[in-house]
């Protein structure tokens, strides 16, 4: 809105033409606010039993490097049973002391949560940085949850 100013009283008036901004501000303050507040109480905290993946299949190296975390809290390196504290040295020996060599990590769906971060922390201690989580995919795992272990023998509904 244009407002005018007057140099002196026989001087006629003329136009303003700058926005006045303060009341602009003053409106994305509130927002800003509103906002803060509102988002953490956006999230939610909810128990979660994860299941398989439907994402596409990822390319695999030739061989591939399986860690394997069983039910009974044993690793095993491919199909060689290894322990805990060993690990390193294991893996040194199948990367050619490769860190940056990709570690496929498998845990049984009823491995505890903190047991799986304390083999990903194994892990990491020992210098290997990539892991790739394996997990059923697409119909595999609608199969597992049906509980048939091949997922060609489904009943059609």
């Amino acid at each position: 809105m244009p407002s005018r100013f007057r140099n002196s009283l026989t001087d006629d008036l003329r136009d303003n033409h700058e926005i006045n901004v303060v009341p602009f501000i003053d409106i994305m303050l509130v927002l800003l606010i509103i906002f803060m507040v509102a988002a953490p109480l956006a999230t939610v905290d909810v128990d979660v039993d994860l299941p398989g993946s439907n994402a596409p299949r990822a390319e695999r190296p030739d061989e591939p490097i399986y860690l394997t975390l069983k039910s009974d809290l044993t690793l095993a390196l491919g199909e060689t049973p290894v322990t805990r504290e060993d690990i390193a040295g294991r893996l040194e020996q199948e990367t050619g002391g490769d860190h940056e060599a990709r570690i496929f990590l498998r845990a049984d769906k009823g491995v505890d949560y903190g047991e799986f971060m304390e083999v990903m922390n194994l892990l990491r201690s020992a210098g290997y940085l990539k892991i790739a989580l394996v997990g059923l995919e697409g119909g595999a795992a609608a199969a597992a949850a049906a509980g048939v272990s091949d997922p060609d023998e489904q009943a059609a509904p």
